[in-house]
């Protein structure tokens, strides 16, 4: 017959089904051997354990019973005594170690005379009350099992213990050595079994023809599909009125017995109408009859029709599921309801939390009393969840909802722990769901904590459900549900719901959990790009805050723009500045990050604020133009970023403003009076086309210059007019508050509870420098005048303690008064500053700034600027608002210098 089909005979290519039968019966003999050796090699290991345990236990009482022992302990030295015994008895029994030691558990004997007199490792607690202890331990040499046993006086009380060990590698040997035969014997069995399963597979050939499964069948796929493949009953009735066949369906909707085949129709107990159609071989058509507690639509044919044996055929169909089928509709339709609802109201903010509490409040409001969901330590703090028992290493207890608190249920904040050894625990630890209907009975969930439990079950509750909180295939927690008001358990069909839900939510505690992450990924690259402290500078006192807007508010998360800094010029000066970048997110946070950049570079420039605020906007309009070139997704560039640089000398006491469409800053004089500076507007950076202006102002010792951004003063419940107004009032009548004060006194009364834009704030106490720290000298433009300069400069350092700066200053001041006279006209003037460096300045009337170069070897000149560059420890050039310029250096402090007074 495989002929007939084309095949080959071939058995070594297993394509029969008695080739496919030998393989199996192959698979079942390896499979059975192979569990039946490891079966054996786990007791081998089991007994080695139990046999270090018994001979652990028997040395270390029979040492503790030997005579003297008693006497030992009381002796002024026992390990003197002891320790002998113990080591030839620990050589004479073959343990690896024998310890006594006293109630402290301080060893007397050991076979490394280094641990005498330390602390026993291991359980002693109740070998003092009088009991023997075994445990097993994984010490330095190895797996072992040690003994612990009390040593008692005459009275019965204890006075001291004895611990014997062994290791379980030193009494498996015996075991291991029998393995080789153990092994040999196995392969020995396996091949006579397969040589005997071979045998019958031949005979299972030879009876199945070589037919494989396929052909087989095909030879009965028709059979089984008229009786068992379709869901509607068949009967076959033969001419005489008998029936020959009835399929599964048939006996389940006519409650036919087994056997039934060969009975007259008549004889089936069916009602009058059903047995008069069965028999009268008439056709039918969906004809509707009531059979019991059924109603069956039943359709007949003739057999005999196209040449086949007398009878008919009759298909039965079960229409009684239609009205169950009405009401599973309905039940269907609320249940998409339920879930279409679920979907508005859980999930609604991107934040861990709070999506659990969501999940147990809807719970509560539909179909359970109470709700908790537990979550693990990580997903709460927006990590990846790694671990796959997070249920039974502990989950936090992050939402609770229902009418009472008092119920027995764990609080919130709580950890939570599933044991493993109980059904829910292993269900949860699974990823399956868990549905008691009956807490009462107390079926295991109680052992994990039976007081909570008894208080929980006294409480009414009576019904839960525990389904896993899982999501990209990872446990992030569960989420358990519970009946007390209502009398009816929980069913399948609510199991079914609330694993949907919890699926649901999962996905959203994911994407929060998410959020989170990147989150804080985001505040801590826009922290990075903010100062991290104050730099050290005497020209004034200075405080700071900076408040990121809260999560989920103000637009991704708190992640923003503003900024702020405090960069030391040259003289002594000091540059404040206040920025925002409109909008939130990682590119607001860039952006701001580039702006602060180039704000500090071109602070080494030593511009004015007007032209520094000139250089910014025009390279925020060649980021923009990069930008938009490139097609840079999210962009928009940084259109709408403003700006306020105001750089204060603390020489002259004068302050110099520019903005660029920012807020205006406000001055608390100090008396306490707070006015805003009226600093000419400028259009935000990026836009150009109008130029920057200035206000120069003059600003008294200990005065207050107060820069912020628009999160401080806007919000949604106020009108910016009335922030600013709110600010005035704070700073005003108060002059003895430090910047830090004036800080802390404006965030609280400005800044609301959860603020929905980045604050950025500033408080600068001006300092002026003393009038003795300061020199000046006008200087004619005359070569034989810079001899006179060098020796007012050497005689003010004297003053000043500063004799060791003289000839490095004199040779500076030289250099650069001289190539004033010779390159400048005009007077030139001479500044000695004393601050926490010396600083010199030389000023003329001339805009041509000096170049430092390298001098050839014949040349005369050129290297005077070089030489001041090697004797300063910095040096450059600003110019001034009259067309002159100043060449300034800065020297090292000495440990003389002292600070402006």
């Amino acid at each position: 017959m495989a002929g007939r089909y084309g095949r080959p005979r071939s058995f070594l290519r297993m394509r029969s089904l008695a080739g496919q039968v030998f393989l199996l019966q192959v698979a079942i003999v390896v499979l059975l051997v192979a569990a039946s050796v490891a079966a054996l090699v786990l007791q081998s290991r089991a007994d080695s354990e139990r046999e270090a345990r018994n001979r652990s236990v028997a040395v270390a009482e029979t040492f503790a019973n030997a005579p003297g022992m008693d006497a030992a302990l009381r002796s002024p030295d026992p390990t003197a005594v002891l320790q002998p015994r113990a080591e030839a008895a620990r050589k004479g029994s073959g343990v690896d170690f024998i310890v006594v030691m006293n109630l402290d558990a301080v060893r007397y004997t050991h076979p490394l005379p280094d641990r005498i007199g330390k602390k026993f490792v291991g359980t002693v607690g109740p070998a003092i009350e009088g009991r023997v202890v075994t445990e097993k331990v994984d010490g330095t040499i190895g797996p072992l099992v040690q003994a612990v046993v009390p040593v008692k006086g005459a009275n019965g009380e204890v006075l001291g213990l004895v611990s014997a060990g062994i290791t379980i590698k030193s009494v498996s040997g015996a075991a291991e050595g029998q393995f080789p035969l153990l092994f040999g014997s196995a392969a020995g069995i396996l091949l006579l079994t397969m040589g005997g399963t071979a045998l019958v597979t031949r005979r299972l050939k030879r009876q199945t023809h070589g037919l494989g499964p396929t052909e087989m069948t095909q030879m009965y796929e028709h059979h089984d599909a008229v009786l068992h493949a379709v869901r509607e009953g068949v009967l076959i009735v033969g001419g005489d009125g008998r029936l020959l066949l009835a399929n599964d369906e048939a006996r389940r909707l006519l409650h036919l017995p087994p056997g039934i085949e060969g009975t007259p129709v008549a004889e089936l107990g069916l009602d009058p109408v059903t047995t008069g159609l069965l028999t009268s071989g008439r056709s039918a058509t969906d004809e509707v009859h009531s059979v019991g507690d059924r109603v069956l639509s039943i359709s007949q044919r003739a057999t005999d029709r196209h040449g086949g044996p007398p009878g008919s055929v009759t298909t039965l169909r079960d229409t009684t599921e239609l009205q169950a089928l009405t009401g599973s509709a309905a039940m269907a339709r609320g249940r998409l309801k339920l879930l279409y609802d679920a979907g508005t109201e859980i999930g609604t903010a991107l934040d861990v939390v709070r999506t659990c509490e969501e999940l147990t409040e809807f719970a509560t409001a539909r179909f359970a009393d109470y709700a908790t969901v537990d979550l693990a330590e990580g997903v709460l703090r927006g990590e990846e969840p790694t671990t796959a028992r997070a249920t039974t290493d502990g989950l936090r207890r992050s939402a609770f909802s229902g009418p009472r608190d008092d119920t027995g249920l764990h609080p919130l904040g709580s950890v939570v722990r599933f044991l493993e050894t109980t059904d829910l625990g292993a269900g949860l630890l699974r990823g399956e769901a868990v549905l008691d209907t009956d807490l009462a009975r107390r079926s295991g969930w109680q052992q994990q904590d039976p007081e909570r439990a008894e208080r929980i079950v006294e409480s009414g509750f009576h019904s839960m459900m525990a389904v896993p909180m899982r999501a990209r295939g990872v446990l992030l927690g569960a989420a358990l549900f519970w009946r007390a008001r209502t009398p009816e358990p929980f069913e399948d069909e609510d199991l079914s719901v609330a694993e949907e839900l919890v699926a649901r939510a999962a996905v959203s505690i994911d994407n929060a959990r998410r959020y989170s992450r990147e989150h804080n990924v985001a505040v801590t690259l826009q922290r990075s790009l903010l100062p991290q402290g104050l730099p050290d500078q005497s020209a004034i006192d200075a405080a700071y805050r900076y408040l990121p807007a809260q999560a989920g508010l103000g637009g991704l998360g708190g992640v923003g723009g503003d900024w702020f800094d405090i960069i030391p010029l040259p003289g002594a000066r000091v540059a404040l500045v206040v920025g925002d970048v409109v909008g939130h997110g990682l590119h607001a946070a860039a952006t701001m990050g580039r702006l602060r950049t180039a704000v500090h570079n071109f602070s080494t420039l030593d511009l004015p604020p007007d032209e520094l605020l000139w250089h910014l906007d025009e390279l925020v309009a060649r980021i923009d133009q990069d930008e938009a070139a490139e097609g840079s997704e999210g962009g928009g560039g940084v259109t709408g970023a403003t700006c306020l640089y105001a750089i204060y000398d603390p020489a002259s006491g004068r302050c110099t403003m520019a903005r660029a469409g920012h807020l205006q800053p406000v001055i608390v004089s100090p008396e306490g009076d707070a006015v805003f500076a009226d600093v000419p507007g400028g259009p935000p950076l990026g836009l150009g086309g109008m130029p920057f202006e200035t206000l120069d102002l003059e600003l008294p010792e200990s005065s207050r210059l107060v820069l912020y951004t628009d999160g401080l003063v806007e919000d949604r419940h106020r009108d910016i007019d009335e922030g600013l107004e709110m600010l005035r009032e704070t700073l005003s009548g108060h002059p003895d508050r430090t910047p830090e004060e004036t800080c802390q006194a404006v965030l609280r009364v400005l800044v609301p509870a959860k603020a929905r834009d980045d604050i950025a704030l500033l408080v600068a106490r001006t300092r002026c420098l003393a009038s003795e720290n300061v020199a000046e000298w006008d200087v004619p433009s005359d070569p034989s005048a810079v001899a006179r300069v060098r020796s007012e400069v050497s005689r003010k350092l004297n003053e000043w303690n500063l004799v060791e700066e003289a000839f490095t200053t004199e040779l500076i001041l030289s250099e650069l008064v001289t190539n004033s006279i010779r390159y400048a006209n005009g007077p030139i003037g001479v500044r000695l500053i004393r601050d926490r460096t010396l600083i010199c300045e030389v000023s003329d009337r001339s805009s041509t700034s000096p170049h430092l170069r390298q001098a050839a070897s014949m040349d005369e000149g050129g290297r005077g600027l070089f030489l001041v560059a090697q004797l300063a420890e910095r040096w450059g050039t600003r110019y001034t608002d009259d067309g002159g310029k100043v060449i300034w250096t800065e020297q090292l402090p000495q440990p003389e210098i002292n600070g402006p007074a």
